[in-house]
């Protein structure tokens, strides 16, 4: 897929992963729709001829179908980048006293990582379905995932069996799509700087990037908008779900 001159729709877009392949994006020449809960001053910068920023719930079908009438003002969709999500509820099954962990918290990360991913995936996709196609493609889709998908700690039940969801669904929607001529990928990122991990301590995220094998250190915003771009680009990647961790695998806790 040419990226110069698409429509592309990116969900988190107002900061870290998203906000980073917004500009990646940017650069190579697309026009983006940035969707997220709440904009940030570095969306609000960007925002213009070719950027523009929506607010929406990715859970809410008619909010993302707004997002989507407004990708598609000045052309077909494209591109897809999903990235909204929300982290884990560090809960334990069993609890210190003995008692079940809650189901609320539980079904609620689901909802947000899982439920989310598939409503804009199913939304996006039947827009770019009557696209004409372009160099083989009608559209691309890359989602997000996580390590924990294959290696998720204790405390990460709920992530983890959203972030395994989202990968077990890639090679199956890429399949389910194929007949549409839309190809679906995932990135599965380590540990990465993003605004949630800037929150802690220095020395603890010092400790982080010391467990990485290599390069020793965090990720970038920009390393998962690097490939996120490729994937987008690569018409005989197709399915895949893509570590993107300096080769890490994480411990138990």
């Amino acid at each position: 897929m040419r990226i110069e001159g698409i429509r592309a729709v990116v969900t988190g877009g107002a900061s870290g992963l998203g906000l980073a392949t917004v500009r990646h994006l940017l650069d190579r020449g697309a026009s983006v729709v940035a969707v997220d809960l709440a904009t940030s001053p570095e969306i609000e910068a960007l925002v213009g001829p070719s950027v523009s920023f929506v607010q929406a719930d990715v859970t809410d079908e008619a909010a993302v179908h707004g997002a989507l009438d407004v990708a598609e003002q000045d052309g077909p969709l494209r591109a897809l980048v999903h990235c909204a999500g929300r982290g884990g509820d560090r809960t334990r099954i069993v609890d210190r006293d003995g008692q079940p962990g809650g189901l609320e918290t539980f079904a609620e990360v689901v909802r947000v990582n899982l439920f989310g991913t598939y409503n804009v995936l199913r939304l996006a996709a039947a827009r770019m379905s009557a696209n004409e196609p372009v160099d083989g493609d009608r559209g691309a889709c890359v989602l997000t995932a996580s390590v924990a998908a294959f290696d998720g700690q204790i405390g990460q039940t709920s992530y983890t069996a959203s972030k395994a969801a989202v990968h077990g669904i890639t090679l199956v929607a890429a399949r389910d799509l194929a007949s549409r001529q839309i190809r679906v990928n995932t990135i599965a990122p380590g540990i990465f700087d993003t605004p949630m991990l800037g929150r802690l301590r220095s020395d603890i995220r010092e400790g982080l990037a010391a467990t990485v094998p290599h390069p020793k250190r965090l990720g970038s915003p920009d390393d998962y908008a690097q490939l996120a771009v490729a994937l987008l680009e690569n018409s005989y990647v197709n399915g895949e779900t893509v570590r993107l961790d300096g080769a890490i695998r994480m411990a138990p806790r």
